[in-house]
């Protein structure tokens, strides 16, 4: 299966809880990096942090599908 009909396969729905939470813990990070204070060394780079976990989680998150989903989208799929 290629990416694009990947993407275009419904997400289970525990996956867009994960993609849902990634989101936030992304957003969170950004909002940490870009604090218009002066922020300690260690809590810029645990903003880092989170704002590369959400986009990771979120992403592998959008790209899951169930083997009997993508059967039932994609015609050259094997059962």
């Amino acid at each position: 299966m290629n990416i694009i009909k990947r993407v275009k396969a419904p997400t289970p729905k525990f996956f867009k809880v994960l993609r849902n939470i990634g989101l936030t813990v992304g957003a969170i990070g950004a909002a940490i990096l870009t604090s218009p204070i002066v922020l300690p060394i260690a809590v810029s780079t645990v903003g880092g942090y989170l704002a590369v976990a959400g986009g990771v989680l979120s992403a592998i998150s959008q790209l899951t599908t169930t083997s009997q989903e993508v059967s039932k989208h994609v015609p050259d799929a094997k059962q």
